[in-house]
């Protein structure tokens, strides 16, 4: 159920996030957050239903007055110019609101806690050349040249207005840290994997299909590096499989080997065949956080990643997967070719992935409303008595 206004009742939790226009780890946790908090309805600036997980089809979706623009929901990335105005707009009304952001609903108003939970702060205006890597998106530089200084304003006041910040890696924490001058306590992402699901095959050509394969997983954005992956497993040529879809589509599609099968808009059941099958999960890409070497572990699987990031807290090195150190084909390669020699416990790696669990998540969410719910209890009485 969707609706562009909030009821004037007021709940005890509720999920804000910044658009729910895709499917991407983001959106996961979005996901999660639903399962510990049921009942509780999400604010959203932006919802379209047919790219994003089916599963929010269900819920309580309160959006913006942005929501009613078509191409907007299609394409959030026309919406940046609009966004900061559609976040001021929001109005949560609740006792604790839950944030999930990177950069738009940890604006939104409330009426009463805000837990951020912090994917990282806008990169789009703090890291701008990796997320938008050195070609294409001129028009988007030219736009953000002139709105940055107004929206840095903007993001760096919206930050101010949190209760707690919670950062989904170390590196985000660092990030936070340096942006805002917060501290934020790290609280990893939980794997959403479901292992009861039914797998549901994909179709793969023939040259890939033959024998294990490896899997990148990404959205197609060029700070990914994917494009170096598939430079990587041209020279060696292996089977890869690439699941994403983006900006950087057509030139990927275009330099990909017939070794490398390129597919989008797949089931969970689809996405879990390909971690059962695969050999190894690969990324070179400047990651915040890293959730799909936790998938692929939750199916007994190592990872091949580089060593950056969010990576670093989710990889056990020589356990569950290796490193290499720049995102080139040819640290690629020689990673792909140290993995090759080593041999890997599939048990291990599983019970590396329980580390990550919604339990976990959920218990320190709720946690910290009780903390928060104390203090004020605690405020309550001194101003009685």
């Amino acid at each position: 159920m969707t609706t562009s206004h909030p009821d004037d009742e007021n709940v005890d939790v509720a999920i804000a996030h910044d658009y729910l226009t895709q499917r991407g780890g983001a959106e996961k946790v979005v996901l999660a957050l639903q399962r510990a908090f049921p009942s509780a309805p999400i604010y959203t600036t932006l919802y379209e239903p047919s790219t994003t997980y089916p599963e929010f089809a269900g819920s309580t979706i309160i959006t913006s007055p942005l929501n009613k623009v078509g191409p907007l929901r299609r394409s959030h990335r026309l919406a940046l110019p609009f966004l900061a105005w559609a976040a001021d707009r929001m109005r949560v009304r609740a006792k604790h609101t839950i944030v999930s952001s990177s950069g738009w609903a940890h604006g939104f108003r409330v009426s009463g806690s805000k837990i951020v939970y912090c994917y990282s702060p806008a990169r789009w205006l703090y890291q701008r050349d990796a997320y938008m890597g050195s070609s294409g998106f001129s028009l988007r530089r030219v736009v953000l040249d002139v709105l940055s200084p107004f929206l840095k304003r903007w993001d760096k006041r919206a930050s101010t207005t949190a209760t707690t910040y919670f950062a989904i890696s170390t590196v985000v924490q660092q990030r936070i840290k340096d942006t805002y001058g917060l501290d934020a306590e790290v609280l990893p992402a939980p794997h959403t994997v479901d292992t009861s699901i039914a797998e549901e095959p994909v179709a793969l050509a023939t040259a890939v299909a033959a024998e294990p394969f490896f899997l990148c997983i990404s959205r197609l954005l060029p700070y990914k590096n994917v494009d170096v992956v598939v430079e990587a497993f041209n020279d060696l040529g292996l089977p890869l499989v690439v699941v994403g879809a983006g900006p950087e589509e057509k030139r990927l599609h275009a330099l990909r080997g017939d070794n490398v099968a390129m597919v989008k808009d797949l089931t969970d059941g689809q996405i879990a065949w390909l971690y059962a099958r695969c050999r190894a999960v690969v990324s070179a890409s400047f990651e915040d956080f890293g959730l799909t070497p936790i998938e692929g572990a939750v199916h007994g699987k190592p990872s091949i990643v580089l060593r950056w990031g969010g990576f670093l807290d989710t990889i056990d090195e020589g356990t569950t997967g290796v490193y290499f150190d720049s995102p080139t084909s040819s640290d690629v390669v020689a990673a792909v070719r140290d993995f090759e020699t080593r041999e890997w416990d599939a048990t291990k790696i599983k019970n590396h992935a329980q580390l990550f669990t919604e339990e976990h998540f959920a218990a320190r969410l709720h946690a910290e409303i009780a903390r928060i719910d104390a203090l004020a209890a605690a405020d309550q009485d001194r101003a009685s008595s």
